[in-house]
Formats: structure tokens, C-alpha cells, sequence
């Protein structure tokens, strides 16, 4: 069962980075309708990747249990091991991925705050959220 577990896993880390790649292209292309349809899909793959990481976690419990005076190691199969370096490289690979696209996503909201700021320019008082000033949207000057 664990070898099961491990290898869908992997495939999820797989199938998550791939819509981080998915999100990356549209960011770059301004396709922010397909970004916003796409995060419900990315919150479940997420979600579906963590129950089988905490069934993974109670595997390995049970499997230490059941061999008290065992190392990890010895414990599990070549295999299992194997399959465990790679879930380790396929979230390393997937931390990296979420970090650049974090960083284009920063990018672009400060692009867009600054935008909004230099059309509708906004005061704070120091006490409230930012209050809109009371300008005409276009200024004229002679």
C-alpha cells in the first residue's frame, strides 16, 4: 500500500506543478481568467496531495511500530526508499516552480496597485484604511 501511496503522490506533485506552469504562462500572456478558473483545480490537487502525504506518514507510523528496534531504512524497501527521494525532489522541484510564480504574481499586483494609484490617488490619515481623495478622474493642466 505504501508503494501505492507513493507514487500517486508523486504523480499529484507532478500534476500541481504542471498548473503552476500552467499559471506562469497565462500570468506572462495576462490571462487572468483562466489563473482564477485554474485555482480551484490547484486548491483540490493540493488537498488530494496532503491525504495521501498523512496516509503515507501513518504507513510508515504503523510500519516502525510493528519493528520498534528498526531504522527507517531498514524498514523500508529499496523501492520505498527510492520512491521517497523522489517525492522529496518532485516537492523540492514544485517549492521552486511556487516560488517563481509567486514572485511574477508580486510583480503584476504592484504593477496594478501603482496603476490604480496614479489614476485614483488615495490619502491615509494614519488612523484607517487609505481613503480615496476627492479629485476628477482626469486632471487638466494649462
Amino acid at each position: 500500500m505504501l508503494n501505492h501511496y507513493l507514487e500517486t503522490a508523486i504523480q499529484d506533485l507532478k500534476n500541481i506543478q504542471k498548473l503552476i506552469e500552467d499559471d506562469v504562462r497565462d500570468i506572462k500572456s495576462a490571462n487572468h481568467d483562466a489563473l482564477f478558473e485554474r485555482s480551484k483545480i490547484k486548491e483540490h490537487a493540493i488537498v488530494t496531495f496532503e491525504n495521501k502525504k498523512a496516509l503515507i506518514d501513518n504507513e510508515i507510523l504503523n510500519l516502525s511500530k510493528k519493528n520498534p528496534e528498526m531504522e527507517l531504512q531498514d524498514i523500508l524497501s529499496q523501492k520505498q526508499q527510492e520512491l521517497l527521494d523522489e517525492m522529496k525532489q518532485e516537492l523540492l522541484t514544485l517549492k521552486e516552480k511556487n516560488k517563481y510564480f509567486a514572485k511574477l504574481l508580486l510583480s503584476v499586483s504592484e504593477f496594478y496597485n501603482s496603476l490604480y494609484s496614479k489614476m485614483l490617488p488615495t490619502e491615509n490619515d494614519g488612523y484607517g484604511p487609505n481613503v480615496a481623495k476627492k479629485t476628477s478622474l482626469f486632471e487638466l493642466k494649462a
